[in-house]
């Protein structure tokens, strides 16, 4: 993982030398988990998220765009509303490192080079590439298996605005859906644990990033023309 986080700086870097209508920013919020542990609330973030992203604007309704985050989730059962989870107690936290790159979609014309007051809402779709810890419970504790890598699918919702000439200000939340269920440990992808499995195993878990990003736009004015 440590060998694709380089790889994606790298680029970063290499995009800044040959720009024509580039953004590069940062991330922070708030990340929550949606799975067999602790709340079942959807929008709910209570742990620290951030990271870094980079748009390609391919016109001023569409940009690609790629970024690299960081967040720890958490789950306690004793803040869920069902009574069931309640009642058995379990708690647990993991570290969620993800790659993540798609296609924004404006729904209003974002023309960078147009200065003045812009604002659009925007959704965003693609795929991402995490590394977290495989977790599994044994008498009530959480423990780490192993580290797992999984693929999962971003449907982000947001909303942005100039706020300087070369600052775009935006606010978005995040859903993650996963191929996997041992994020919280309940259905651990390890075979030989499989006597310590809970929960819903025929659900997958979903975390959601919700947060403010923060980017400064570079490059000549280009002519948005069609391929």
């Amino acid at each position: 993982m440590n060998r694709l986080f380089s790889i994606v700086i790298l680029f970063f870097g290499l995009t800044s030398l040959n720009a024509q209508i580039h953004e590069i920013g940062g991330f922070v919020g708030g990340s929550n988990f949606i799975g067999d542990i602790g709340k079942t609330d959807y929008v709910a973030p209570n742990e620290l998220a951030f990271g870094i992203l980079y748009k390609w604007n391919k016109s001023p309704r569409h940009a690609w765009r790629i970024s690299l985050t960081q967040a720890r989730i958490t789950g306690n059962d004793k803040d869920s509303k069902v009574p069931a989870r309640i009642k058995r107690g379990y708690d647990f936290e993991n570290e969620i490192r993800e790659v993540s790159a798609g296609l924004e979609f404006n729904f209003f014309n974002f023309n960078l080079h147009d200065f003045g007051s812009k604002f659009t809402p925007y959704v965003y779709t693609g795929l991402s590439y995490i590394s977290y810890d495989g977790l599994f419970f044994l008498d009530k504790k959480p423990k780490i298996d192993n580290t797992r890598h999984s693929l999962s699918i971003p449907i982000t919702v947001g909303v942005k605005t100039r706020i300087m000439d070369h600052l775009i200000l935006g606010f978005e939340s995040s859903a993650k859906f996963t191929f996997k269920d041992d994020l919280d440990g309940s259905n651990s992808s390890n075979d030989n644990l499989e006597p310590l499995k809970f929960g819903n195993i025929n659900s997958k878990d979903w975390y959601v990033f919700t947060g403010f990003t923060l980017t400064y736009t570079y490059g000549n004015k280009p002519c948005y023309c069609r391929d």
